[in-house]
């Protein structure tokens, strides 16, 4: 069951941004479009894919909230148009579907809530994905924490000068950590966005060594345990 607006923060987390909530089933566009509107921001509805892109196209949206499940997604991300302005989107998908989330719709930064969400979630990650993933956020295409930026255009990953000699399994996991800095992942979640499947604990626990040794040569350290849990990136003493 979705969480109800009960569950919604006292304080308002928008400023005014313009959202995109692209959901085919009535009630939960209805949830999310006043749970949203709530919470501060300006909401515009959409309920197909086809939709969302000439919206996406007729105007500028600061985060577009897309149900990953919608019929014609699939097809959109095979013939998608080329799109001024990419804005973060934040995916509803189902927890048996990590693995294969939508193809590429020429937007940005993207983020996931499995189904079914919890409105608190909603709000956070919608929070996160607008405020960026740090003070100074990179140039569009980029992804940065402090003085460590991944870029996705070259692939290529630096930690201030220094370039990240990284694999491909070490850089999946670092945007992944990236993308949710300051949210614990689970060893399970990073197993299937890594690999597409839940590996054994030894072999992310391996992965996550080898990649603190290439980030955190510089401090502050950025990746952390939280023992019992999983990993997190971020400051330690800016830990919300």
């Amino acid at each position: 069951m979705y969480g109800s607006t009960r569950d919604r923060p006292a304080l308002a987390r928008g400023a005014g941004q313009h959202l995109l909530v692209v959901v085919g089933e009535p009630d939960v566009a209805e949830l999310l479009s006043t749970t949203l509107e709530l919470a501060g921001y300006r909401i515009s509805l959409a309920g197909t894919g086809t939709e969302a892109l000439a919206r996406l196209g007729e105007g500028r949206y600061d985060l577009v909230v897309l149900d990953a499940g919608l019929p014609d997604v699939e097809s959109i991300g095979r013939d998608r148009p080329v799109l001024a302005h990419r804005p973060p989107v934040l995916l509803l998908t189902a927890y048996d579907a990590l693995d294969r989330l939508i193809p590429e719709l020429g937007l940005g930064e993207r983020d996931y809530v499995t189904k079914p969400f919890r409105m608190p979630e909603v709000l956070a990650r919608v929070q996160v994905l607008l405020r960026g993933v740090g003070p100074g956020r990179p140039r569009d295409g980029s992804l940065g924490y402090r003085d460590l930026v991944l870029d996705d255009t070259l692939c290529e990953a630096r930690r201030g000068t220094r370039t990240l000699d990284l694999t491909p399994a070490e850089y999946r996991l670092l945007r992944h950590l990236l993308v949710n800095a300051h949210r614990v992942l689970s060893k399970e979640q990073i197993g299937r966005y890594v690999w597409g499947d839940h590996r054994g604990d030894n072999a992310i626990e391996q992965l996550v060594s080898r990649l603190r040794r290439k980030v955190d040569r510089e401090t502050p350290v950025l990746i952390h345990t939280r023992r019992g849990f999983g990993y997190w990136l971020g400051r330690a003493d800016a830990e919300a």
